[in-house]
This record gives C-alpha cells, structure tokens and sequence, in this order.
C-alpha cells in the first residue's frame, strides 16, 4: 500500500468540533479540540479531554473541512495540547493549505521542537503563559518554564505569524505582581489576560475560588502597559476587550 492509501486509515484523538466567529479574532473558523494534555493545570476548564476524547478518521476530520468551506475561512486547532499529536496536525495543517484557510494553533508551549517543525503552515499562534517563567512548578506543577519561553522565541523568529500570549489570571494561585512579572517578561503582538471561572475545572477546590472582575482584570492590564504593546482582557460578561 502507499502512503495516501494508508492514510485513509489514521486516526486522531479529539474532544469535539464546532464552528466559531470567536477563536480566531475577525474570523469564522471550524474549531477542532484535539484530545489529551501532559499538564494538569488545577483551574483547567477542558478537564474532561485530558484524559479522554474519541479516536476519529483523519479523513473525517477533512470532511468536516469541506463540508465548512462555504462559511469558514479559518481553522483553529486547540485542546488539550495538539502538539501531543504533532503527526495528525501535521497531516490536518498541510490539508488546510490546500485550501488556502488560515489556521490558529494553541499550544501550551511543552514542545518547542515539534512546534518550530509546524511553524511555516501556520498563521497564528496562541501561546499559553501560565505564571512567571520561574513559577511554573508552583502554580501548574510541572516545571516547564524554559520550555515555554524557548516555544515563544520561536515563534518571534517568524515575524509573519501572529503571536497571542495568554494567562488565565487564577487568584490564589497567583497575584497582580505575577501578573506584571510575566509582562516583563515576554514578547508578543498581543498580551491577553483571561478571567478565571470556576464552573467547570479540575481541581474541584477551586470552585470556591471567586472568579475575578473585570475591574480587577483591567486594573492589572494598566499595570504591565509600561511592558507590551497591545493588551486584552477576557471576561465571559464581555468578551475580548483591548485595553486603551
């Protein structure tokens, strides 16, 4: 058999699909949630694909594709951590291009290597920055810090692709000033501060955790304005809002 008769047969493990006008800012994308994570972040809010998710046709997935392609122009891939699977996006990356549809990929920064191997198929990457690249230990418990900021000088090498840094802002684990300390720290198109919500996460003790406000959100944005460019909060009451 070659190679594109096998392929027929290759599967990739996902947590669902949908379609948003939200992932992908000024896009319509179809969104595939890839399945599986290494990370056990505590304020998880996919807790249930970390360990779980379905094993689906990679031909399927292209379906899926084409059946999109009257009103998408994007694909976003997310997860869990898609670059767990870096052979399948491989395969799903080169099939959107022939499609000429952008893609977004989100990544928690653990592989560099594999991401830098994906880079020149993909326009936009969301980089996760779960705490100061010192603190990763204490706040995630891995201690993958340097991976992460090798990930995002990676990124910086391809001045083409659009570079989202993210932090969810989790009080208890984290305070302001980690807040300002990781700000410092990076360097991107976009700084993004997300609001925790408690409803659904992995640690289920943090259920009790008040999620922030967005007061308390764009108090800590106009404290690292002196360190990035462009700034965003996240809140579920008001989406994505760029702080001025």
């Amino acid at each position: 058999m070659n190679s594109l008769t096998l392929e027929k047969y290759d599967t990739i493990k996902i947590g669902g699909v949908l379609v948003s006008s939200l992932e992908f800012p000024g896009k319509m994308s179809l969104v595939i949630f890839t399945a599986g994570c290494m990370l056990r972040c505590p304020y998880c809010h996919n807790p249930g694909i970390i360990e779980g998710g379905k094993s689906q046709k990679i031909t399927d997935i292209y379906r899926e594709i084409d059946d999109s392609l009257d009103f998408i122009d994007s694909v976003v891939l997310t997860g869990g951590e898609p670059l767990i699977q870096k052979e399948e996006i491989f395969k799903i990356l080169k099939y959107c291009k022939t499609h000429q549809l952008d893609v977004k990929l989100d990544t928690n920064g653990y592989y560099p290597d594999k991401l830098e191997d994906l880079l020149y198929l993909v326009d936009y990457v969301a980089l996760d920055i779960k705490a100061p690249f010192n603190k990763y230990e204490e706040v995630t418990g891995a201690d993958i810090g340097e991976n992460v900021r090798k990930s995002m000088e990676i990124c910086s090498k391809f001045p083409e692709i659009y570079l989202e840094c993210r932090t969810t802002y989790v009080p208890g684990l984290m305070v302001p000033e980690d807040v300002v300390d990781i700000a410092k720290d990076i360097h991107c198109d976009v700084y993004t501060i997300q609001q925790f919500r408690n409803k659904t996460v992995l640690d289920e003790k943090l259920k009790e955790t008040p999620s922030p406000s967005r007061k308390e959100l764009v108090e800590i944005a106009e404290s690292v304005r002196p360190f990035q460019k462009k700034i965003k909060i996240k809140t579920s009451e008001f989406g994505d809002e760029i702080i001025k």
